[in-house]
């Protein structure tokens, strides 16, 4: 193995233990009588041992209940600590009887286009996925239907819907950001994400 393959395993083994799935519930209202669930998957990361996640505001949504799946296939039901809509991000909280391995943030502000990066999460359900890429562009402004995210990462990191919340990472797994947005004309990945 090449000493970048070798770096890629690495933080993959360390950040894919603090990467978690995030499936939220609403009850949809049928009719009068009746009432049905609507699930949603997206990712997250856990910021310390104490079982706090890091995540979307979208992943989050208006939901009934969330249930976090850890890289171990624990379940656990998770509760709303904030959420902030205009940055998209939300800290959920789950009550672990163990501590948890977490992930530490990083600074990015030194991020410079053609730095490697890599994304964890969970891609249309499919749990622990990683992909690599590098820092496409810096200082992106997105406009999505929750108004304009200014300040953007953009990278060519493979992104799908269920990415949502995970981890954007640097080559020593710090987090740089969170996967949060797609330009996705044909739905899926075009190799463009934020």
């Amino acid at each position: 193995l090449g000493a970048d393959e070798v770096n890629n395993i690495e933080i993959y083994k360390m950040a894919n233990r603090a990467t978690v799935n995030i499936t939220t519930t609403v009850y949809r209202q049928f009719s009068i009588f009746e009432a049905y669930p609507s699930r949603d998957i997206g990712s997250g990361f856990l910021i310390d041992d104490a079982g706090r996640i890091l995540t979307n505001a979208h992943v989050i949504g208006g939901t009934d209940s969330i249930e976090v799946t850890t890289f171990d296939q624990k379940k656990y039901k998770a509760r709303l600590l904030d959420r902030d809509p205009v940055n998209d991000l939300a800290l959920i909280q789950i009550a672990p009887k163990q501590k948890m391995p977490y992930l530490r943030l990083g600074d990015s502000d030194g991020v410079q286009v053609g730095q490697k990066v890599l994304a964890i999460g969970n891609p249309y359900g499919l749990s622990g996925t990683l992909t690599t890429g590098v820092v496409s562009s810096v200082g992106r402004s997105v406009p999505t239907e929750n108004g304009e995210y200014q300040n953007m990462i953009q990278t060519d990191a493979a992104i799908n819907p269920g990415n949502s919340g995970g981890p954007l990472l640097d080559s020593q797994g710090n987090v740089l950001g969170i996967n949060t947005v797609i330009y996705a004309p044909s739905g899926g990945n075009v190799g463009i994400g934020f």
